[in-house]
């Protein structure tokens, strides 16, 4: 198969994609996301048709953030979106007139750095993204594995602290509390509110208060070494490395894929993940370590991975 269109929706805009074999963007169309679920599918069919202007596509790949059903075609459930069993192959194909595969915004990520990123190489890999949130995705013997269901690899979803703190899914001491740009703004705002003088850069970056702290300071300030910014980072990474550890005793990858907008400051994040993955890697002294790598694809990767799977069919 040729040329495939891989979808990313965004909460401000879909972006669509011509993608070739080799994980190339050839083209590139984005259209506003509207504000109500059905006005979606039309935006996504309009970014689709805007981006295969002079191109001959075969298929096209939609990364949706939610619960995907087992045969690619259904969002059982999307946190953001009001989709509730949305039949979103049937519709874009209808007014595509092509093949449409859905997937997991978070798998078609992890498989766009699998086949095109950082882990090239690898069979066994799992990717985590540590963005707002903490989303994940599972390659195993070179397969992108969803589960019986279609919903595997909710890494953020994990329950690491018993009655902790409340997560968005309306469970409590979810993983995703403790690792995550969220979470990460939480930290310094409390170690700002406790020790001020500690967080001078950080305060002055945002409004002065702790209130107007936001991810952005905290990485600037941890840049410029704030140390309540850097304190902050290698809380988040403390986490962060104690979850691989926990998922290298379940699926023992060669590689760890850590992407997502905290992974964008490199070493400053990573460092620290990696020596707390080794601090909590159980029997760490006697056993093969996987690499804890940065992803490649920046924010392309769920659109080339989406691209990518619809090739696959």
């Amino acid at each position: 198969m040729g040329l495939t269109i891989g979808v990313d929706i965004g909460g401000t805009k879909i972006a669509a994609g011509v993608v070739d074999e080799e994980g190339a963007i050839l083209n590139t169309f984005t259209v506003p996301t509207p504000a109500t679920a059905e006005a979606i599918v039309d935006a996504i069919a309009s970014a689709v048709e805007g981006a295969r202007e002079g191109h001959e596509i075969e298929a096209v790949g939609i990364g949706a953030a939610g619960y995907v059903d087992d045969k690619r075609a259904t969002v059982l459930f999307a946190p953001n979106i009001d989709w509730r069993h949305e039949p979103l192959k049937d519709k874009v194909e209808q007014r595509v007139g092509l093949p449409v595969v859905v997937e997991n915004d978070a798998n078609a990520a992890a498989w766009g750095e699998y086949r095109f990123g950082a882990g090239k190489g690898h069979d066994d890999v799992i990717c985590i993204t540590l963005g707002t949130g903490l989303g994940g995705g599972i390659i195993i013997g070179n397969k992108l594995r969803r589960g019986r269901f279609g919903v595997a690899a909710e890494f953020g979803h994990i329950r690491v602290v018993p009655d902790g703190l409340l997560c968005g899914c309306g469970s409590q001491g979810c993983w995703e509390q403790y690792a995550s740009g969220r979470a990460l703004v939480r930290y310094a705002r409390q170690r700002a509110a406790a020790t001020p003088e500690n967080a001078v850069l950080l305060l002055s970056l945002g409004d002065g208060t702790t209130e107007g702290i936001q991810g952005k300071h905290v990485s600037e300030a941890a840049r410029q070494g704030d140390p309540v910014a850097v304190d902050s980072f290698r809380e988040l990474a403390r986490w962060a490395g104690a979850g691989l550890a926990d998922l290298a005793s379940l699926f023992d990858p060669s590689a760890f894929i850590v992407g997502g907008g905290v992974s964008d400051e490199g070493e400053l994040v990573l460092d620290p993940i990696r020596k707390s993955f080794r601090r909590w890697l159980i029997g760490g002294a006697w056993r093969p370590h996987a690499q804890v790598r940065a992803a490649q694809l920046g924010g392309k990767a769920g659109l080339v991975g989406a691209a990518d799977l619809a090739r696959q069919g």
